[in-house]
């Protein structure tokens, strides 16, 4: 791919390299870390078909450059393509594992959280003028937007705190572009021997947590859990058997959950701050209750979501996505920073943070059998810290200029590094 895009692993301009590619093309060819030919769908319409399309998989055993032995046995994003999880399966595999996963991630052990989280966030705002550095500084991401979602997960789970700020620095690791193969993968050995201590307290000792509910989870007799496999060997294959959730299948799940329970989470109440930091006639819309808090978080997901751009799928046949060629295999990216700012969906004013615009429709959480089961959690967490956050500081404001702020590295998470504000 002569002309494609090189994503930058570094992630430093990510809004404007995702309107470049969407304005390029509904899909683009691009070159992933170690020259790893990929694709990209970057506008709205198309992205939400190619998610929904059923001859587009989600299993590694259809990555064409991968089981020609062109990928790297070490490479940053083996990650995404191999763990063995709901989000590397297909069909009757995926079917049974996120039956399995939703049966103890229900709305009622959701909504059961509520009064915790918003006590761990009271406990959190009361404690932050005591983080503040000599000049009135605290870092906002580091002190309020990561402790409280991963407490919130690492409790769900069943994680003792011992584990959550080593779980944190290895989960970094892990999706961040920038870092070398060798740490990505030694982060991700790392986290499944985390995983698998886990696992192995929750069976001597089940508790009433998301853990030992998986690990006592069973799929429905009539399904033998046969497909695709959900793959965390680079052939595809998979070590279930019966319904119930293989050693492997359980710690993929319990990374997928980890990782997506915390980073994404923190990346959204991030990015909220900043836009309402940087956008003072919205803030006072809902500081006066004219617009909701949950209009604030859609509006976010829309126009910075806490992911930028998503590996993988691949097409189990050849495809034509707007007239290009999407050849069989091909690793493909799902561009939702780029959709999220859509003129073609969004209208001329796409690039404008709106809460009161009338649809708040998005693709933050993905679309058709892949939709983020965790997106009702993601949502509570970041109303209750929100609120929390400007109830306890209405005068809270960036303490240096919001383009000087760090981004997060990488080009599949999109944040800042850090939230330097001051309180008053």
């Amino acid at each position: 791919m002569s002309d494609a895009h090189s994503m930058d692993p570094t992630g430093a301009a990510l809004h404007a390299d995702a309107a470049a590619l969407r304005e390029a093309g509904a899909v683009c060819p691009v070159t992933l870390p170690d020259g790893v030919p990929g694709m990209i769908v970057s506008r709205y319409q198309e992205l939400r078909d190619f998610l929904a399309d059923p001859k587009v998989a989600k299993n590694a055993a259809h990555f064409a450059a991968l089981q020609r032995g062109e990928v790297p046995e070490q490479w940053q994003l083996n990650a995404f393509a191999l763990v063995n999880g709901m989000t590397t399966a297909d069909g009757d595999d995926h079917r049974r594992l996120r039956g399995l996963a939703t049966k103890a991630f229900t709305p009622r052990r959701v909504a059961a959280m509520r009064p915790r989280i918003e006590a761990q966030a009271a406990e959190l705002l009361a404690a932050l003028p005591g983080r503040a550095d000599a000049d009135g500084v605290v870092d906002l991401r580091e002190c309020y937007a990561y402790p409280l979602p991963m407490g919130v997960i690492c409790e769900l789970l069943g994680i003792a705190p011992a584990h959550r700020d080593r779980l944190h620095a290895l989960s970094r690791l892990i999706v961040s572009t920038s870092s070398s193969a060798a740490d990505a993968m030694a982060a991700q050995r790392e986290t499944y021997a985390i995983l698998g201590q886990v696992v192995a307290e929750r069976r001597a000792a089940p508790g009433d947590d998301l853990t030992s509910a998986l690990i006592a989870a069973r799929g429905e007799e009539s399904g033998d859990g046969s497909g695709a496999g959900s793959g965390d060997s680079r052939d595809g294959s998979r070590a279930a058997s019966g319904g119930r959730l293989s050693d492997a299948e359980l710690t993929g799940t319990l990374l997928l959950m980890i990782v997506a329970g915390h980073e994404t989470t923190l990346n959204l109440i991030v990015n909220a701050v900043r836009a309402l930091c940087g956008h003072p006639d919205q803030l006072a819309l809902v500081l006066t209750g004219e617009v909701s808090w949950d209009a604030v978080v859609e509006e976010t997901l829309r126009w910075d979501g806490p992911v930028a751009n998503f590996p993988f799928r691949y097409p189990i046949t050849d495809l034509v996505v707007d007239g290009t060629s999407v050849p069989r295999g091909t690793a493909v990216l799902a561009g939702y920073a780029a959709a999220g700012r859509d003129p073609r969906e969004y209208g001329p004013d796409a690039d404008r943070f709106d809460i009161t615009r009338p649809a708040n429709r998005h693709l933050a959480f993905g679309h058709g059998s892949h939709y983020c089961l965790g997106a009702p959690l993601a949502r509570l967490e970041a109303v209750i810290a929100l609120r929390g956050l400007y109830a306890a500081y209405p005068g809270l404001a960036l303490a240096v200029p919001d383009a000087e702020l760090p981004p997060l590295p990488g080009f599949v998470g999109n944040s800042t590094a850090a939230l330097p504000v001051r309180l008053t």
